[in-house]
């Protein structure tokens, strides 16, 4: 049956893929390189002193990166200053609430993975109420839904996809998903192709009325935590895919119209690669900056400490209260003198954003920013 764009594509075929991918010397070429830089990169994420640190730095700029995949932006200086919970709720725009709904899934699926082990329905539709702050599921049967051309391209408006349809369809779809990427013994194929293919899959299924882009992604950090190749969802995926974005829906729309799975696991296992490559440069960036400051730090201050040096680079906008906690000081007369020792010790500024004053560690935004 041929492939037509503006009808439901409920013939989309189950997983695995017919043709034998993961048998094709390239690809195997690539995935023995791209597993190797992954590893290195996990140790290299072992060696952190707080892991959950990079909840607030590699997490948030795949959050920014992936929320941008679709259109939405935000500033870095919105998002650090969201971040550091010294903006009101009411304060924060709604761009910025995208983003960090998104580390918030990133997070929460996380959770749900150490304590279940495994992807599954509950996982998938959890991801993507946490993404868009909903309590819906899949689409329903009646759904017309279609994706089409952006404002911004050459005939806009356009129907370039139809997602599946119908009555206990994404329901079946979504279930073979699930048990190719769970089922080893049924589908031993290497957990990185898997990912690759469980991706496209995912978004041809497109099950949900919006978000499936940032849900997807997020799934396949998840994934790979869920087979131990990561010991969090850190590795920043969405850089490689917004800097090759044509490529990337040229890929996905060459398997669905032509069944080509090579050049999309290709793309894929090299977005892992240089991604991985790109993490690992910012985890040893930070650790040596850590180490810089710290000897810093405790030159200028007696009070100065590894602690106190980890809170510093748990994320790059600081409140005095983080570090008060941290002391056991209350006082905001002997807080406002430590921090004028920091800001003296040039290991943070400060901006003033109304009666806020932010308190900035600059040397990790600069590593932040590459």
């Amino acid at each position: 049956m041929a492939y037509d764009r503006l009808q439901p594509y409920n013939q989309l075929p189950n997983l695995p893929p017919l043709n034998d991918v993961e048998q094709d010397v390239d690809i195997l070429k690539k995935l023995v390189t791209a597993s190797r830089v992954l590893a290195t990169t996990n140790s290299s994420f072992q060696r952190l002193p707080n892991p959950t640190m990079l909840v607030n730095t590699i997490a948030l700029q795949e959050a920014q990166t992936s929320t941008a995949i679709e259109n939405i932006f935000t500033t870095e200086d919105e998002l650090y200053k969201a971040v550091s919970e010294t903006l009101n709720e009411e304060n924060i725009k709604p761009a910025t609430k995208e983003v960090l709904r998104y580390r918030e899934a990133l997070w929460e699926g996380y959770k749900l993975i150490r304590s279940n082990g495994k992807i599954d329905t509950g996982c998938v539709i959890n991801t993507f109420r946490q993404v868009k702050n909903s309590t819906a599921g899949f689409r329903p049967p009646q759904s017309l839904t279609v994706i089409k051309k952006g404002q911004s391209e050459f005939k806009s408006g356009e129907v370039i996809y139809t997602p599946p349809r119908g009555t206990g369809i994404i329901e079946e779809k979504i279930g073979n998903l699930i048990d190719y990427l769970n089922n080893d013994i049924k589908y031993p194929t290497d957990p990185l192709i898997k990912m690759c293919i469980a991706h496209y899959q995912f978004e041809a299924i497109h099950p949900f009325f919006d978000g499936n882009g940032r849900t997807g992604r997020i799934l396949n950090l998840l994934y790979l935590v869920s087979k131990h190749l990561l010991d969090q969802p850190i590795l920043y995926l969405s850089k490689y895919i917004i800097l090759n974005k044509d490529d990337y829906y040229y890929h996905l729309g060459t398997v669905t119209q032509r069944g080509l799975w090579k050049p999309w696991v290709l793309y894929m296992l090299d977005a892992i690669e240089k991604t991985a490559v790109l993490t690992n440069q910012l985890i040893l960036s930070i650790l040596s900056q850590m180490e810089a400051t710290l000897v810093h730090g405790k030159s200028k201050m007696k009070w100065y400490s590894k602690e106190v040096n980890e809170a510093i680079f748990s994320q790059p906008y600081i409140k005095p209260k983080l570090i008060g906690n941290l002391l056991g000081i209350s006082s905001r007369t002997t807080l406002t003198k430590y921090f004028n020792e920091l800001m003296d010790a040039k290991i943070l500024s400060n901006i003033k954003d109304g009666k806020e004053v932010f308190y900035i560690n600059d040397d990790l935004i600069q590593i932040l920013r590459g």
